[in-house]
This record gives C-alpha cells, sequence and structure tokens, in this order.
C-alpha cells in the first residue's frame, strides 16, 4: 500500500465526498514549503466522520477499493491506514480484493430459502461463474422472496424481487449492464393493501406521491411539526410520555422517557438518531415506510430534533436499500427548500439538519452504539454501558435515538394527543403495530392491527398458510427471535403477553413455515447468520456463534460426539454463555431461535422437523 497510488477516476470519487484537496496538508500536491513543515492535520482529523462515505465512493468507482484509493481517502482524512482497512473489511458490501464492477446479490436467508433461493443461486452461478454472484443476508425484501441487489459501479444499485432464472436472463445472457434499467428496476408496489381499513402509520403508503413535498403536504404532511411547536419541547415530551409509546425496534424502550433524559442533559451539542439500519432477517416495515412516505420520516425526526434540543439528526439507513435512499436524499433536499429544515425551520427560531448516512452490510450497525461508531468512521463494534446514548452517544454527546417505525408513530400520539393515543391497544401496548408477514403465507407483506390481535387472527388477515397446506411453525421476532407453534396461534401480540409466553415480537417479524419446509436447515441458517454477523468483539459471541453452529451441524448429520443428549447439552450451555457474558444484544439473543426449536418445537425428537 505504501506505493499504491489511486487512479483518476478513484481521486475524483473521493474529493466527490470531501471536496478537493486545497493544498499538500489535505492530500493536495505538496508544495516545496508544505514539505518543510510538520503536518498537523486536525481539519482533515476533523472529517474521519465520512470514512465511510468516502469508502461507498471509492467502492462504485472501481467496484473494489483498491490500497492506492484507500491510501489517498487515508491522506485526505488523516486516518492511519491499518484503521482505514480494518473498516474496509468490517462491512459486507465492500471488496478490497478485485472483482467485477458489476455484482448480483443473491439473497440466501431464511425467507428466500423458503421460497427457493438455493435452487436459484446454484443454477444462476453456473451460468456466471462465482465472481459476479455473491450470497447475501436478508436483503430486506421478504415479501419479494427470493430478493436480490444488483451492484453496477457508478450506476444505482437496483434491488428487486421476487427473483427467477426469467427475470435474471438479461444478466445471465445479455451482458451485466443490460439489467440497470427495464423491468427489474421499476418500483413495484407496497404490499400493504389487505390492511387498508383502520390503519393509521401506513395511510399514505400507495396513496401518497413519495417524490412530492406538496403530495406530502395535502395530506397533512408538516402539521404536526407545527402542532409540536405549538406544544414546546416539554409539552412535545409529555405528550409523548402519556401515550406509553414504546420503541419498536425491539427493545420495547419508552420513547418519553428517552427523549426526556435527552433533553435534560446540559452537555451541549444534543443529536438525534433515526435508526434505518433494518437488517433483522424478516423485517421490511421501514423500508415500506422509507420508500412511499419519506417525508413522514423527516417530519417525525425534526420533531423528535425539537423536543429534545438536538440541532443535528442522522438517519443512518441499510446500504441494501437502495430506493428508499434515494427517496430519502431527495426528500431532505426539498425540505431544505422549503425551509423544513436549516438555521430556521419554518421561520420559527430554532435549526435543524439532517444528514443521511449509509449503512455497508453489518446487521450488528443496528446496535445503537455500534451504529454510533460507524457514522464516526470506526469499525461498527459496539460499546460498553453505561454510560447510556443519552449521556454520551455519537461524537461522546446526549443522543436520542428510534428506529423508523417508532418516531412515525411520534405523528400518530400528536394527531390523537397522548392519552386517545394510549386508548389504541392494550394498557400496557399502546397504539398501532407493523408485522412484516412472509415465508409461506399467501400475501406477504406489512400489516398494520393494534395491539392485542391474535396471531391468527394476524395469519387468516394475510390469507393462512399457502396453497392449504398445513402450518408447521412461525419464527416470531426475526432471527433473534424465537419459534412458536400451531398451538400458539391464540397469543396476542402484546408486549405483556409475549413476554408471559417467554417469546418476543422483537422487530415485527412474523415467519411461516408449512408442513413441507426443513427447519433444521432453517435453524442452522439461523446459526451461520449470528456467526457470520458477530462483530468479534467479546470472545463470548465470536467463538459461541461458531461453535453453536458447529455442534448443530454435528447433530443434523448425524455426527454427534457422544450421545444426542450430550450435544444438546453443549448448545444449551453455549447458548447461556452467549446470554450471560456477551457485550451486545446480538450474542445475547444469538441462541434464541436455536433455543425454541430445539426445546419448543423439538426438531430432535421427532417434533416439527
Amino acid at each position: 500500500m505504501p506505493d499504491a497510488l489511486a487512479s483518476d477516476d478513484e481521486r475524483a470519487a473521493v474529493d466527490a465526498v470531501l471536496g478537493a484537496a486545497s493544498s499538500g496538508w489535505a492530500g493536495g500536491e505538496r508544495t516545496e514549503a508544505e514539505g518543510r513543515v510538520a503536518r498537523s492535520g486536525h481539519e482533515a482529523r476533523g472529517q474521519r466522520h465520512l470514512l465511510l462515505p468516502v469508502l461507498h465512493a471509492l467502492q462504485s468507482s472501481a467496484g473494489w477499493i483498491s490500497p492506492g484509493g484507500l491510501r489517498y481517502a487515508c491522506e485526505r482524512l488523516t486516518v492511519p491506514p491499518a484503521e482505514a482497512y480494518g473498516v474496509a473489511t468490517f462491512y459486507a458490501m465492500f471488496s478490497v480484493e478485485p472483482r467485477p464492477t458489476t455484482v448480483l446479490h443473491l439473497c440466501d436467508d431464511i425467507a428466500c430459502r423458503v421460497a427457493g433461493a438455493e435452487e436459484l443461486i446454484d443454477e444462476v452461478m453456473r451460468e456466471v461463474g462465482p465472481e459476479q454472484v455473491l450470497r447475501s443476508p436478508c436483503l430486506g425484501m421478504c415479501e419479494r422472496a427470493p430478493a436480490a441487489l444488483l451492484q453496477t459501479g457508478d450506476s444505482p444499485d437496483v434491488a428487486f424481487g421476487p427473483v427467477s432464472t426469467e427475470r435474471l436472463d438479461p444478466f445471465l445472457h445479455g451482458g451485466p449492464g443490460t439489467m440497470t434499467s427495464g423491468p427489474e428496476a421499476r418500483e413495484v408496489a407496497p404490499q400493504t393493501e389487505a390492511a387498508r381499513d383502520g390503519i393509521r402509520l401506513l395511510r399514505r403508503v400507495g396513496v401518497v406521491d413519495p417524490t412530492s413535498l406538496d403530495d406530502y403536504r395535502a395530506h397533512g404532511g408538516f402539521e404536526q411539526l407545527r402542532r409540536a411547536v405549538e406544544l414546546g419541547p416539554d409539552g412535545v415530551i409529555t405528550e409523548l410520555k402519556d401515550s406509553k409509546l414504546q420503541g419498536r425496534g425491539g427493545a420495547a424502550f419508552p420513547a418519553g422517557v428517552k427523549w426526556e433524559a435527552v433533553a435534560k442533559q446540559p452537555v451541549q451539542p444534543h443529536y438525534f438518531i433515526c435508526n434505518a439500519d433494518e437488517s433483522e432477517p424478516g423485517t421490511f416495515k421501514d423500508r415500506i415506510l422509507m420508500e412511499h412516505d419519506p417525508f413522514a420520516v423527516l417530519e417525525s425526526l425534526t420533531i423528535a430534533g425539537y423536543a429534545t434540543g438536538s440541532e443535528k439528526g442522522f438517519i443512518y439507513i441499510r446500504g441494501e436499500y437502495p430506493l428508499a435512499t434515494s427517496r430519502l436524499e431527495h426528500a431532505i433536499e426539498l425540505a431544505y427548500a422549503h425551509g423544513f429544515l436549516g438555521a430556521d425551520v419554518m421561520g420559527e427560531g430554532f435549526a435543524f439538519d439532517v444528514e443521511l448516512r449509509r449503512g455497508a452490510g453489518a446487521y450488528i450497525c443496528g446496535e445503537e452504539t455500534s451504529l454510533f461508531n460507524s457514522i464516526e468512521g470506526k469499525r461498527g463494534e459496539p460499546r460498553n454501558k453505561p454510560p447510556f446514548p443519552v449521556e454520551r452517544g455519537v461524537f461522546g454527546k446526549p443522543t436520542g435515538i428510534n428506529n423508523v417505525e417508532t418516531l412515525v408513530n411520534v405523528l400518530e400520539v400528536l394527531t390523537l394527543g397522548g392519552e386517545a393515543y394510549a386508548q389504541i391497544g392494550t394498557p400496557d401496548s399502546t397504539g398501532p403495530r407493523l408485522f412484516c408477514l412472509s415465508g409461506r403465507v399467501e400475501r406477504p407483506g406489512v400489516y398494520e392491527v393494534e395491539h392485542g390481535i391474535t396471531l391468527r387472527e394476524l395469519l387468516e388477515m394475510s390469507g393462512g398458510v399457502r396453497d392449504g397446506k398445513a402450518l408447521k411453525a412461525i419464527l416470531l421476532g426475526g432471527a433473534a427471535g424465537s419459534f412458536v407453534t400451531p398451538d400458539d396461534l391464540d397469543l396476542r401480540l402484546t408486549f405483556e403477553d409475549s413476554k408471559a409466553a417467554g417469546v418476543t415480537l422483537g422487530s415485527g417479524v412474523v415467519m411461516v413455515f408449512d408442513e413441507d419446509v426443513d427447519l433444521t436447515d432453517i435453524v442452522l441458517r439461523i446459526a451461520a447468520f449470528f456467526r457470520d454477523e458477530s462483530c468479534g468483539q467479546c470472545v463470548p459471541c465470536r467463538v459461541g456463534t461458531v461453535r453453536q453452529e458447529e455442534a448443530l451441524a454435528r447433530v443434523i448429520k448425524g455426527r454427534a460426539n457422544g450421545s444426542l443428549t450430550d450435544e444438546l447439552a453443549l448448545i444449551d450451555e453455549i447458548g447461556q454463555v452467549m446470554r450471560d457474558a456477551s457485550i451486545c444484544g446480538l450474542g445475547q439473543l444469538a441462541a434464541n431461535a436455536v433455543d425454541s426449536a430445539i426445546h419448543r418445537l423439538k426438531i430432535f425428537d421427532g417434533g416439527a422437523a
């Protein structure tokens, strides 16, 4: 790397993010005088947080991050090469080895496996070869399984599905460039129609033009931001606390308590982050909201910034969501142009800026402190708590963070009033909830219901099990959730009922498996997912996820070390160690689905396997 030089295209890609190098201090041509003076680099180091966007630019310019390109990025940012290399190799969407500019990612995760992804991938790889076709974890398009993501260098990425060899024919036989336009790039209508009656969070989805600020305003857009200003920061937080809104990302922490804690911090500045890194296998609700109601995401984030005294917000969006990214970029541009973002929002005397930050394929970055590190240009590894984010979050400052669904609920809290909102659902699980139905179900999609509906009722809304097959199991909450059986269909979908049943609603995943699905294959894929996605920072998770997968593979292949009982006891012990000793939720939850498959489904006792 010391002798590697960036190409003109790579230098231009980096400069497009950082601005042209003004001098040798910032990576430009060094003058004789500059060569004789020690280099301070304070200004460049202040841009360290732009490392991730710079790496995206390099990846797009050449199809990979070359040593010369990485060297130039390090010079511009004064980042040690070893650190930048560590960041570049952390994310799955980046490559530090040469590869074609055009690459097709085919999802082989659980929803897509059920839809025949394995056979499809084998066939495509025989036609094209492994250099241009890569296996991918969940792409967040489970309602369109099997799904694909096409990366084409400088052209925008394209995510699409369901995929078939017929749909891939231009890629297989017409050359890689032929798939960047045409039917594969066209938008597919969101599959939420089955839940249209009585919906609130999805009422604009499929109705409002997501590219038009005027259309959004004609449907009530930005009225709640004005309402928030009328109430004042304390009034907004009071309404939020009265609503008893709990986070929809999986942890279910009371939103009003979090906002109040940030607002009370004396240290300035404050930040507020929309966590749009929706990477839980089986989850796609946030993608639907961002693609089809992006101004609502912006409005709710601005309200959060206003209420918590934050002058800047970030939307951290997963890298595999190209359409949602472009929609939000356009929405941010229009919001600035019309005074809904900037130094004087709506002329009301408060400032709020928003920056979109794109992830690069790391499930762990959905964990809030890992996300902070990613924004700061570091490896996306979790931090120890305390201190908690409300005290020391991104850039070491007080930070609030909620996922997309939680934030969009804030608009409904202000529309109805906190007390009226709390009347929806149950006393301990208030408000509407979005569930992502996928797998062997007749009408996969996002369904909005009130907390308290039963699993059976939700399944009936989606048309039941496909083709009238018998239900074998349901994965509730995603890969970090738990399996339930047909005997659990009368479970009420609330925080309190799921906790009492020993399961979790998680991020709203409801993945259905019928009698034809091999659940041992599904469980092994979940174990492989956590092995791949572990950041490796702590031993219990780094080693435990590997040993869990190895033990499961031995049992499934009939090669147990000793008796089956001993092997299953080892899996239980590994899971307990990960729960007790892992730094963050990834390791703590990595054994949940495996444990429920073994003990609830009894897949190794002649049960649902």
